[in-house]
């Protein structure tokens, strides 16, 4: 990438549009593969999510729930389409512009937790930090806030291997939140968790949401955890129906 084009697109991301709604996908169509054996994972997809909305995304296996996961966090491209976040066009953005996207303003939360076992709870946290650059006493007390805020403070120096499977979810939490993101993007979060622990976390997602003033977008195929959200979108052989 040219330098000239980085800096476009830094700056494109430093000013995002306070307005309009969070997330806005247009017309987005995804395929693997060419020919008759071509996978068509999405087929044209459109929607909207407002500020401070927490959608949920369901549909059966294979439906293209990640695929469109990953195209809304900027980790992949869709073949036709725009995506827009946080009022940026993804499309404008390059390899640069796309990275403090992830890095500033989109938060994401596996259902492997995705936590590096040799750091404890708090360094955890505080990995994104560090990665900005953030000044360490602004790390420390960030990262203090937010494991108070997920019920964790008495266990900031455990490892993962020493929580529990929601413990661990809790701690991935945190760490999205960590850049205080304006979206959050989260793929089957409860999936290695039993009924009453995944509960439990869908309800301390809500309470973020509130609580931070951010957007979510949940994947999960849990008809209770369904119940949780302010509306939900379902992937249907590629196309959105809207609940």
């Amino acid at each position: 990438m040219s330098r000239s084009s980085s800096t476009r697109s830094a700056a494109a991301l430093a000013e995002p549009t306070p307005e309009g709604p969070m997330v806005k996908v247009a017309d987005v169509r995804r395929s693997y593969g060419t020919g008759p054996a071509a996978v068509h994972a999405l087929r044209g997809v459109s929607f909207e999510i407002g500020r401070g909305e927490l959608v949920a995304l369901k549909g059966r296996s294979g439906s293209g729930k990640t695929t469109l996961l990953n195209l809304v966090g900027g980790l992949d491209s869709p073949d036709q389409g725009t995506i827009t976040v946080d009022g940026t066009d993804l499309a404008g953005l390059g390899e640069n512009g796309l990275l403090a996207l992830r890095r500033d303003r989109v938060g994401f939360i596996f259902q492997s937790f995705g936590l590096i076992p040799i750091l404890t709870a708090a360094e955890n946290v505080g990995v994104p930090m560090r990665l900005r650059k953030a000044d360490p006493r602004e790390r420390e007390e960030r990262v203090a806030l937010l494991l108070a805020m997920v019920g964790l403070a008495d266990h900031a120096e455990q490892r993962p291997g020493e929580l529990s499977g929601g413990q661990q979810q809790r701690v991935a939490i945190a760490r999205a939140l960590a850049n205080r993101p304006a979206l959050l993007i989260a793929d089957e979060p409860t999936g290695q968790l039993d009924a009453e622990t995944g509960l439990a976390v869908m309800e301390l997602l809500r309470a973020v949401v509130r609580g931070e003033g951010v957007t979510a977008l949940v994947a999960t195929h849990d008809a209770q955890l369904l119940g949780l959200a302010d509306r939900v979108l379902e992937l249907s052989d590629g196309e959105i129906i809207e609940h």
